[in-house]
């Protein structure tokens, strides 16, 4: 079975604030087999707009990745990243090919 990704761009406004999400997002994370590939780092934007902030998480399934996404405790952290950050989150199933 194909594993899943969140790909995440972000534009942090308040990184004071959006250290709440930070914390708020590991239980949910934890829960549903969530790891980070990326976080950050260092990137270079070769073609189209780019945000600030770069993540790749790694779930065990396609459908781990979106009941993680769906579930009570990351909205509830993803209330906090609401109000402080622009971003794009896309959940793609893996190539297992």
């Amino acid at each position: 079975m194909p594993k899943g990704y969140w790909i995440g761009r972000v534009d942090v406004h308040d990184p004071e604030e959006y250290r709440k999400y930070i914390a708020a997002n590991a239980g949910a994370f934890e829960k549903y087999g969530g790891r980070f590939l990326i976080r950050g780092g260092e990137f270079e934007a070769r073609e189209g707009q780019a945000r600030a902030r770069n993540v790749v998480i790694e779930f065990p399934s396609y459908q781990a990745a979106k009941d993680c996404y769906d579930s009570p405790e990351y909205q509830q952290a993803r209330a906090f990243r609401l109000p402080v950050s622009e971003g794009d989150v896309v959940i793609i199933e893996g190539y297992d090919g």
